[in-house]
């Protein structure tokens, strides 16, 4: 059976992992989570599909009935499967509030640029120090909102990871998925570091 299992597995992931796949080609951290959740919603279309194999498999195998631990073996299989696709729900959902947030940050700061060139200094001033106040609320909270959710990501790859171990062609193509997450996380944690520096110089200003 783990013969058949892993030809299933090799004609699934034929040219999943190719090389040629394009990095990111700037620092953008919009970029960096939509590559990231596009690469691990693939991983998990192609874990459905092994998962719908290996049922096919057991559909087809003669006139043997499957025996009681191959059948729990595929109920396992089948909620892992959906617990990572209920977490990875989730994280994307946190992500997506993460990024209205961000949204928000930079409407404020539209809106104090407006500020400043409207008349009256004093009222300029107070409204200024306050709306500083708010950025970096804004800044403290989306630096932890990245953090958060990058720690969350970093928990499904893990998850993958483990259940990608048992199978040599899924490995595989997790490693190649974690040589490129660790270019990436390099640059995105130098835009975050560079972005609240200039926050806050801008704040301090």
């Amino acid at each position: 059976m783990n013969s058949a299992l892993y030809g299933g597995y090799t004609l699934s992931f034929r040219g999943f992992g190719s090389d040629t796949a394009p990095l990111l080609n700037k620092a953008s951290s919009e970029h960096m989570f939509d590559t990231m959740a596009m690469e691990i919603s693939q991983l998990l279309a192609k874990l459905t599909e092994i998962n719908d194999r290996m049922v096919e498999y057991t559909q087809n195998i003669g006139s043997t009935s499957p025996s009681a631990a191959l059948l729990h073996t595929l109920q396992r299989h089948r909620d892992i499967l959906q617990d990572y696709g209920h977490e990875f729900s989730k994280t994307s959902a946190n992500i997506s509030a993460m990024r209205e947030r961000e949204d928000l940050l930079g409407s404020v700061r539209r809106d104090i640029n407006a500020y400043k060139n409207s008349s009256g200094l004093n009222r300029r001033s107070d409204m200024y120090l306050k709306e500083n106040e708010h950025i970096r609320n804004i800044a403290i909270a989306t630096k932890e909102n990245l953090q958060s959710q990058g720690k969350l990501l970093t928990s499904i790859t893990q998850k993958v990871n483990t259940f990608a171990n048992r199978f040599p062609v899924i490995n595989s193509l997790v490693q190649r998925i974690n040589m490129r997450k660790r270019r990436d996380s390099v640059i995105l944690a130098v835009v975050i570091a560079v972005c609240i520096i200039l926050l806050m110089l801008y704040a301090f200003h």
